[in-house]
């Protein structure tokens, strides 16, 4: 048996025709499409075709986590242009923020913003500004009134009014990413009570999308690369309905990676408690074994990202390559507002 080498980041690197990132939502949440990966075995379809790939029984785990009002913008005392991204609030008037500007302020220096507010520099972390608020309430009040919808890099164009609906799932309900999970973005109400009638489970966990999702791995060697952490919780109904499905041998369907991750990243530590509140850093990529989910429904991925790179772990590295390139010749729309995949996972990354 041969040893494959360890991977790199150029192998997860692909072309991909600009025209297909999509700009807008589909005219319908569950109007997309959806490629069904199951090896070498790769199947067109519509998303509304979801429930008949279920059997009584499966369980989806959804991530609940609620996309907040992340992006502001102020200005530096000496007049430049500042944009402040939320990664997550630490105390009522304190954040970490990705923060942009043509001279990031040091540490002390302070940013103005809206309705005479500000924004004092605490600590910097490399990308990130640890940030104090003066501003009349506390900084997710402040946010949700004078913070903008945190639309990705790449859709090119200003947050509208479709995207305070559509980029945000029908069932979230814990404030505190700022991005969504986009998985959850294609369920509709119909398209759930047409599950329910199979008699499929919906379990919920929440782990809250931080910015550094978009941060780029910059490192070939992908042991030296830093995964940024986020902070998830795992209810307890939702650890006994994942037993109970696998107790009848029927499979735990992870809605996107963030669902995923959490629970895989509560089974591979026996510092994180399976139930409760956690931080993870878990950097999956192809070698690592899960132990928890079976499926998992997905959006198609960026580039030389570690989303990439964790769903080749999942469905296989020749899979997701085999299944990207058909992806593109088929038109698929790809990204946040893009099609979808659901994925069976490679039966050599079993725990």
């Amino acid at each position: 048996m041969t040893t494959r080498k360890p991977y790199r980041l150029s192998d997860f690197d692909f072309d991909l025709p600009g025209e297909l990132i999509a700009q807008t939502p589909a005219p319908e949440r569950s109007g997309s499409r959806l490629l069904h990966v199951a090896g070498a075995r790769r199947t067109d379809l519509a998303f509304g075709a979801l429930p008949g790939l279920l059997v009584p029984g499966d369980l989806l785990v959804f991530n609940d986590t609620r996309v907040v009002r992340s992006r502001l913008l102020g200005r530096k005392p000496s007049g430049g242009k500042v944009e402040l991204m939320l990664e997550r609030i630490v105390a009522p008037r304190e954040a970490w923020m990705q923060l942009r500007a043509s001279h990031p302020p040091r540490v002390g220096g302070s940013v103005d913003l809206p309705e005479g507010a500000s924004a004092t520099v605490c600590e910097r972390d490399e990308r990130f500004f640890r940030l104090r608020f003066d501003v009349p309430t506390t900084l997710a009040a402040y946010l949700e009134q004078h913070g903008a919808v945190p639309l990705p890099p790449y859709i090119a164009r200003a947050p509208e009014v479709v995207d305070e609906e559509r980029y945000q799932t029908i069932y979230a309900r814990h404030a505190g990413a700022v991005a969504a999970p986009t998985a959850g973005l294609h369920f509709d109400e119909a398209l759930l009570d047409a599950l329910r009638a199979r008699d499929v489970g919906f379990a919920y966990v929440t782990l809250h999308v931080g910015a550094g999702t978009f941060l780029p791995v910059e490192t070939d060697d992908l042991s030296q690369h830093r995964m940024h952490s986020e902070h998830f919780s795992i209810p307890a109904a939702t650890l006994a309905a994942i037993d109970a499905a696998h107790h009848r041998g029927r499979a735990v369907v992870a809605v996107g990676t963030t669902s995923l991750r959490a629970l895989e990243a509560a089974a591979a530590s026996d510092a994180v408690p399976g139930e409760g509140e956690a931080e993870t850093s878990l950097f999956i990529t192809p070698g690592f074994r899960f132990r928890v989910v079976d499926r998992l429904l997905t959006n198609f991925h960026l580039p030389r990202s570690t989303l990439l790179m964790l769903v080749s772990a999942f469905a296989g590295y020749d899979a997701i390559r085999a299944a990207y390139a058909h992806a593109i010749a088929a038109r698929y729309r790809f990204f946040s507002y893009g099609d979808a995949m659901l994925l069976e996972r490679d039966p050599e990354a079993v725990a």
